[in-house]
């Protein structure tokens, strides 16, 4: 994750853009700061519906049973501190890649389809985890390119990173 976030800074920075805001904004006619708070906001929502809905579609879902199943080992043994960490960094660098930097790109359906690519799995579970991998990508993207600000799609990734990985590894 750190060479990744290193190659989308290094990238961005040799075109002279920012992996953190764009330019082309859905709500520009808002104040930047509205605009950073809505960000937050929808981080914050987009966080707390995605981990309810995570566990409701396990309870309930033969294909989120199996990708909980299917997932649990790489936590299975894993440490607060360990999961924090992947937590924390696999958020903020796929949200500099794929929407920092891919997603004015290339736009907001080809930066997601290539997050769900980047999390297709092998296994009974992998389209599922591709499929679901791609949605959020639509919703982590969309905050960022209706606010310009990517600072709740990072709050976003981390929360429900952290939390769900602390939910298959218990």
């Amino acid at each position: 994750y750190g060479a990744l976030s290193l190659l989308t800074l290094g990238v961005s920075f040799a075109r002279g853009e920012s992996p953190i805001d764009t330019d082309e904004v859905w709500l520009d006619d808002l104040p930047e700061w509205s605009r950073i708070a809505l960000s937050v906001g929808l981080g914050i929502a987009l966080a707390a519906i995605t981990i309810r809905a995570s566990r409701f579609f396990v309870k309930r879902w033969g294909w989120a049973k199996v990708l909980h199943t299917d997932l649990r080992p790489a936590v299975r043994d894993a440490g607060d501190s360990t999961i924090v960490v992947l937590g924390l960094a696999s958020g903020i660098a796929e949200e500099l890649f794929f929407r920092g930097l891919l997603a004015p790109a290339l736009g907001l359906a080809l930066s997601s389809l290539a997050f769900g690519a980047l999390h297709q799995l092998r296994g009974r579970a992998g389209w599922s985890w591709a499929i679901w991998a791609f949605v959020m990508g639509l919703l982590f993207g969309a905050i960022f390119l209706a606010t310009g600000s990517l600072l709740g799609s990072i709050i976003a990734h981390v929360a429900i990173n952290i939390v769900n990985l602390r939910f298959l590894r218990d």
